[in-house]
């Protein structure tokens, strides 16, 4: 399960879309560019189980972002 989940844009002109995005999954921080397109560019080490842990970050994003 990921903890603490927080989001922020890329860029200062909101319109763009691009988010970094933080979290700790079991028990580890890990950070990530989240792009336009859905694609999650780890900026970090990548978290093991990594698409389960993509799947969540989708959801988080979609409730969050695009809600």
């Amino acid at each position: 399960m990921i903890q603490h989940f927080s989001f922020k844009p890329l860029f200062e002109n909101t319109q763009l879309p691009g988010w970094t995005v933080s979290f700790f999954y079991q028990r580890e921080r890990y950070s990530a560019e989240y792009l336009k397109d859905g694609t999650i560019q780890w900026t970090g080490p990548t978290p093991p189980n990594e698409e389960d842990v993509k799947k969540m970050i989708h959801e988080l994003m979609l409730f969050h972002v695009y809600d």
